[in-house]
């Protein structure tokens, strides 16, 4: 097969030559965001991220293959995938374990009032604080359950909590008490203290968390998108912030990224704040290679 492989996996020499040893005729793009000189008619698979939003995918009409170092699919086009057969595949199971620790990372950093004993600790000032709380019997609605959504509720299960998952097509799951369908959404919403984002990004989803959804929240509640930022109505996370509607959020996905310097949530208190970073890990590197193989290197 010929591959088209790009910078958005750094391969070492070593595995270039393994690929090579599968019989697979390489050609490689560094930066996906440059014009490709050279014609891509007879690529038959491809390895990439955001390719397909600088490149027209149509000009890669021998396309068979196409293995993304993402977990979502809202970067690629899918209905000329699916209309042309193409082979498509994920990073299902890459970053779902450093994700789901971030969640209760972040989750734990507002109940326990990290910021407020950092800001101390830098000041040398002894002080103690009387409002942290405790995860020991709250509900975790998290809305998306599957593989990301399901290990964020594997941690948060260890808590002694009550998870309760959200999503289209509802399955049992171990990890979760009840997965509910998405038309369910709004009477858990008002129950819950902590609601985590954790499905995919669509043209039928955006903006679908808004003021209406924030509204329904426990002033107590706690907001986590660990998704993607164009799932939510930024300016009315915001103005649920500001006014109190809900207690807090972590956030680690941005409507626009990099987020503008000027946004407000960069300096609130009730704001963990992070540049969508929460699925690096050390072992990203050796689980998306052998993701590759799987799907692509081994066909």
């Amino acid at each position: 097969m010929k591959l088209l492989l790009t910078g958005a996996f750094k391969y070492t020499d070593e595995q270039i030559e393994y690929i090579k040893s599968l019989g697979h005729e390489i050609v490689f793009v560094q930066d996906e965001r440059e014009t490709i000189e050279f014609d891509v008619r007879d690529i038959e698979g491809v390895i990439c991220n955001g390719l397909f939003l600088y490149t027209p995918i149509e000009k890669f009409t021998s396309l068979k293959c196409i293995q993304l170092t993402s977990a979502g699919f809202d970067r690629v086009p899918m209905d000329y995938i699916e209309e042309h057969g193409i082979e498509l595949h994920n990073a299902k199971g890459v970053y779902s374990i450093p994700m789901a620790e971030f969640a209760v990372c972040g989750v734990l950093e507002l109940y326990k009032q990290s910021k407020f004993f950092f800001e101390n600790q830098k000041a040398h000032k002894w002080e103690k604080h009387r409002g942290l709380l405790e995860l020991a019997g709250k509900e975790i609605c998290i809305i998306g359950a599957g593989d990301i959504g399901t290990q964020v509720a594997k941690r948060f299960k260890a808590f002694d909590t009550t998870v309760i998952g959200i999503d289209l097509y509802p399955n049992e799951n171990e990890y979760f008490d009840k997965v509910l369908p998405l038309t369910e959404i709004d009477n858990r919403l008002k129950s819950a203290d902590v609601v985590i984002l954790t499905l995919p990004l669509t043209e039928d989803n955006k903006g679908f968390f808004d003021e209406s959804k924030f509204d329904l929240m426990k002033q107590s509640a706690i907001f986590v998108n660990i998704a993607r930022g164009k799932l939510v109505n930024e300016q009315d996370l915001i103005s649920a912030l500001n006014s109190g509607t809900i207690a807090g959020a972590v956030l680690d996905v941005f409507d626009e990224e990099p987020l503008s310097p000027n946004s407000e949530l960069w300096e609130m208190q009730n704001v963990i704040l992070t540049p969508h970073n929460s699925f690096v890990a050390e072992s990203n590197f050796f689980k998306m290679f052998k993701c590759i193989e799987h799907n692509v290197f081994r066909r």
